[in-house]
């Protein structure tokens, strides 16, 4: 049996392709300006407890610094890693609704005006910067190879 050699997988024409694509989506100020507002707002959201005055509310105050780590984890490395942020940016939505929900089903008597005021402000945009965020490479998309026309596959005629 003869052997063919192959190249690796990073060097296949289109996964190299993608690559370039994306790197030039997270190049755009559009990409720039959601990673910068992303990242002040998991900061924001981690902080708020003690910015708003409801640290004392210690499940939330523990979930929203969680969440606000990991939104800021998950959106905060677009420019870096932007062929992972479309997929990361669905769970930075979650976590937006999730931010909005919270005051009312974490464990306590949590649910009051400035925690409920903080958490949905911050939630809706933080949902809304997530979204943005994973329709960037839909967008980047249709505007090279118009909506909905699909790349021939390398070697069909």
């Amino acid at each position: 049996m003869a052997s063919t050699h192959r190249a690796p997988i990073e060097e296949h024409p289109d996964l190299m392709e993608l690559r370039a694509r994306h790197d030039r989506a997270a190049a755009t100020p559009r990409a720039q300006m959601v990673e910068a507002l992303a990242l002040l707002t998991g900061l924001y959201l981690a902080a708020s407890p003690w910015i708003v005055g409801f640290h004392g509310f210690t499940t939330l105050a523990v979930n929203n610094l969680i969440t606000g780590i990991a939104y800021m984890l998950l959106l905060g490395g677009l420019g870096n890693s932007y062929e992972r942020t479309h997929s990361m940016a669905w769970a930075a939505a979650a976590i937006g609704i999730w931010t909005c929900i919270a005051p009312w089903v974490v464990a306590g008597d949590v649910a009051h005006t400035h925690s409920i005021t903080s958490n949905l402000i911050t939630g809706v945009i933080a949902t809304l910067l997530a979204l943005a965020a994973a329709s960037a490479a839909r967008d980047h998309d249709t505007t090279r190879h118009g909506p909905g026309t699909r790349r021939p596959m390398p070697g069909a005629h």
